[in-house]
């Protein structure tokens, strides 16, 4: 009997809709005349879902006892019996009641798919195994209900179930997921947008990666060799060499372009195990791809070129990244090279990126070391054709039956001349001339085996090539000088091109600077010193290295004056006299940064005062206006009583100075913001930081609020927090004395706190007229108010007081939407370790739930 098929609707979060798509399916299946029943399919008492049931053949379930209490589960084997076509089967990962017949309800599918019977079944991200961790550390919820990744993988078909966070919470704001009483409970714990938005993420990168799989699959059954740019998909060729991570860092730039593409670094070895690359460089270049989410390959190839483009199209990539050729120019004459070869042979289906780069941890020192601008192999490789090249070919030649002349014999010698001339410059070059003319005297020109020439004409032949071989010896070592010249003077524009794009550029960063010129020369430490005058002591202005700076310039290898007050210290190495003119440049523009954030530090002074000036003026009209209006009512209210002429009832009496003490307190609670507002922006805000309990403090907050006005939902397990208690409570107080403002009459404000993961949210909500998004940063501002406060005293301080408090124990305080309308303040602070969080359950309704 072949096996039935599996298809599975998977979803982000639960109410996303993977019930009623599976009923739709049910329907259209039933229409086109498919055998279908319903398995087992839970509506949770949602009307729309519980109507799509009507018409379908559902099989009856089989009732079970646990503990007291009645249960229902799926009858396996009265489906079995049954033998429908199709199975409708719910909530995948479901645990079955102890006494069903199997533990876990993907083992009662995996019974109906054995005997044949296909199975449409529902499953959320959340319930996979292999994401148990990750959805924890997102939401603060253990699922305790999983199926193994296997299972859902090995589906037929993996139908996903979309919806965006919004629409997901408009969904459940208007009752078609949970009852009215469980809504806001659902809403400020797991159906958060941030969470909702982070599961749905990991649903689409699910999908993505099956797709993929399929994709691959389906590709190699058609033998499919050309690249499908389906998604962006980077190969990095490595060669072991340091330009490695200057590769892998470009490709991660272009990578984060678009959303979804993938790195995949490739070293290719040779089946003879001979490699050049270092196995510790090699390392670190494997950890830095997988620190930024791509993933190493060790591929053997003799064919560097074709193994390459080989795995390329065989993960199906679409761009491959690799470095600038390191081959010196002598050995093209070997072949073009990989980089060529790869562009030349890629196609129209691969784009080639070929990345400059410049040695690993050397700096970008100027070219030094006049003796070594040809490089020491290639010097070491002119001595021995210069000197070790006339003696084999005059071995050759003498061992060899062949009369080639005197003319002919020259020209070989003369060959390894320019060669040893090309290779080591003037010193090697003028040594196999002086070599190659005794060879050729002694061997090849009559008379033989002695140091004397007969022949006039050999004469002037030998001393023509000697000249020859000084000349061209001549030649190299003078284009060596230039080409030596031209790089010197190509690193010094490039130095000076980065000194003018950073003034252009406003850089400040005097310590990024001095690293540059550390890097630069390559020496142990630099310092900037100044002084106040000629006979004062040196300070550092600013230093970098290895701890040891020069404390004045004369302790330093190298010192640059800049003005008479100030000088750029090196210490390292000493450094030759054409370096100065740029280290110049470099001193100079240190003067000029340290100058820069000189002048930025008073101009943030100067930001300051006016802000304590704004605040000042803000004060003066608030004193005008918001103070002096308590005062006036205080001020009738004592004259009254204090009055001759009137003879007050004791009920008037009592009015009166209930006035008093209204407008008393009205006036100590402004007075109190003001001062706060000032020892904020003052910085003189110190918490004392203790592990309270929030039941501790919150209700001491809500004193200030009319009896009924405002709800509160505290849960005694929650974890302790690390706050200061007295700063808390002003925070909390002001935030609910603000929502109470704006509350409508006889809707309360809701305070409640849960635990997500390491930290504790406070949220007061309010069912007021809620803030537009642009002006939410606004209303947190000192003296700022969104509209018109109905019932409204005060000089907009009660929210901005609030958050400073709170970022000053290292907590947070944000605004959102309160879904259906108003405005919910979430104060975030930081769980104390210890005491187990209290996890915040989805209310009543099985994990998996569906809509």
């Amino acid at each position: 009997m072949a096996r039935g098929k599996l298809r599975i609707y998977l979803g982000a979060a639960p109410g996303v809709g993977k019930t009623y798509a599976m009923l739709s399916e049910a329907h259209r299946r039933v229409e086109r005349g498919t055998d279908c029943v319903v398995g087992f399919v839970e509506h949770h008492d949602r009307p729309r879902t519980e109507v799509m049931l009507h018409g379908l053949e559902q099989v009856p379930r089989k009732d079970l006892e646990y503990r007291g209490t009645a249960f229902t589960e799926m009858d396996v084997d009265a489906v079995l019996e049954r033998a429908p076509a199709v199975a409708l089967v719910d909530e995948l990962a479901h645990t079955n009641v102890p006494g069903s017949r199997n533990a876990k309800r993907w083992q009662d599918v995996e019974e109906l798919l054995a005997a044949g019977i296909d199975v449409v079944s529902t499953v959320n991200i959340q319930h996979l195994e292999s994401l148990g961790d990750v959805v924890e550390s997102i939401t603060g919820v253990r699922q305790r209900e999983t199926v193994p990744d296997e299972v859902v993988r090995r589906a037929d078909q993996i139908e996903l179930v979309d919806m965006s966070p919004q629409a997901l919470r408009r969904r459940m704001a208007h009752g078609n997921i949970y009852k009215p009483d469980r809504i806001d409970a659902s809403l400020s714990n797991y159906f958060r947008p941030g969470n909702l938005t982070a599961l749905r993420e990991l649903a689409l990168l699910w999908v993505a990666d099956r797709v993929d799989e399929y994709l691959q699959q389906y590709r190699g059954e058609h033998n499919i060799r050309s690249t499908w740019q389906a998604r962006e998909r980077i190969v990095v060729g490595l060669t072991g060499g340091p330009e490695g991570r200057t590769l892998i860092r470009r490709a991660s730039r272009m990578a984060a372009k678009g959303s979804g593409s993938e790195i995949l670094a490739v070293y290719i070895a040779r089946s003879d195990g001979l490699t050049a690359a270092s196995p510790k460089e090699l390392a670190v270049q494997r950890t830095l791809v997988e620190d930024l989410g791509g993933t190493f390959h060790h591929v053997i190839g003799d064919d560097i070129p074709a193994a390459l483009l080989d795995f390329a199209r065989g993960v199906n990539a679409t761009q491959i990244v690799l470095g600038s050729s390191r081959r010196k120019t002598w050995q093209y004459i070997f072949g073009p090279g990989v980089g060529a070869t790869v562009a030349r042979e890629s196609g129209p289906d691969l784009d080639v990126h070929i990345v400059t780069h410049g040695e690993v941890a050397k700096g970008r020192g100027l070219p030094v070391a006049r003796g070594a601008r040809l490089g020491r192999s290639r010097i070491i490789w002119g001595w021995l054709v210069g000197v070790g090249g006339p003696a084999l070919l005059t071995l050759l030649l003498t061992h060899v039956d062949a009369d080639l002349g005197l003319a002919n014999d020259m020209l070989l010698f003369l060959t390894l001349t320019v060669a040893a001339a090309l290779l080591g410059g003037l010193l090697p070059a003028l040594a196999s001339a002086a070599v190659g003319s005794l060879l050729l005297n002694y061997y090849f020109t009559p008379p033989l085996h002695l140091w004397t020439v007969s022949n006039n004409k050999n004469i002037v032949a030998i001393a023509v090539f000697v000249g020859v071989a000084v000349s061209v010896a001549s030649v190299v070592d003078l284009a060596a000088r230039r080409t030596h010249q031209a790089a010197r003077l190509r690193a010094e524009s490039e130095i000076l091109s980065f000194l003018a794009g950073s003034v252009l550029r406003g850089e400040t960063s005097l310590d990024a600077l001095l690293e540059r010129v550390r890097e630069t020369f390559a020496m142990e430490s630099v310092a900037l010193l100044e002084r106040a005058g000629d006979t004062e002591p040196w300070t550092c202005a600013g230093s970098v290295g290895d701890g040891r700076a020069p404390k004045r310039p004369e302790d330093a290898d190298v010192d640059m004056p800049v003005g008479d007050h100030m000088a750029l210290a090196l210490s390292g190495r000493v450094l030759p006299a054409a370096d100065r003119r740029v280290l110049a440049a470099f001193a100079a523009q240190a003067a000029v940064v340290l100058d820069r954030q000189r002048l930025q530090s008073e101009a943030d002074q100067a930001r300051t005062l006016a802000e304590g000036n704004r605040i000042r003026t803000a004060l003066l009209a608030a004193v005008s206006h918001d103070l002096r209006t308590p005062l006036a009512g205080i001020k009738a209210a004592v004259s009254s009583l204090r009055s001759d002429d009137v003879d007050w009832s004791e009920e008037d009496e009592a009015e009166l100075l209930a006035g008093i003490e209204d407008g008393a307190d009205r006036l100590e609670h402004l007075v109190g913001n003001l001062l706060d507002m000032s020892r904020l922006q003052t910085g003189t805000v110190t918490p004392l930081i203790r592990e309270i309990d929030l039941d501790e403090v919150v209700p001491m907050a809500l004193g200030g609020v009319p009896d009924g006005s405002a709800e509160l939902d505290i849960p005694e397990t929650l974890p302790m927090v690390a706050v200061d208690k007295g700063l808390l409570e002003r925070a909390v107080a002001n935030i609910v004395e603000n929502a109470v403002k704006y509350a409508p009459e006889g809707k309360p404000v809701k305070v409640s706190a849960s635990a997500l993961g390491e930290r504790v949210e406070l949220r007061v909500v309010d069912r007021g007229p809620g803030v537009p998004d642009t002006a939410k940063d606004r209303i947190f501002a000192p003296f700022q108010r969104y509209g018109d406060a109905p019932r409204g005293a005060g000089v907009g301080l009660g929210l901005a007081v609030a958050r400073g408090f709170v970022e000053a124990m290292g907590g947070t305080l944000a605004a959102e939407d309160t879904p259906g309308g108003g405005l919910t303040m979430v104060l975030t602070l930081r769980a104390v370790a210890g005491r187990p969080p209290d996890r915040p359950e989805l209310p009543d309704v099985p994990a998996q739930v569906t809509r």
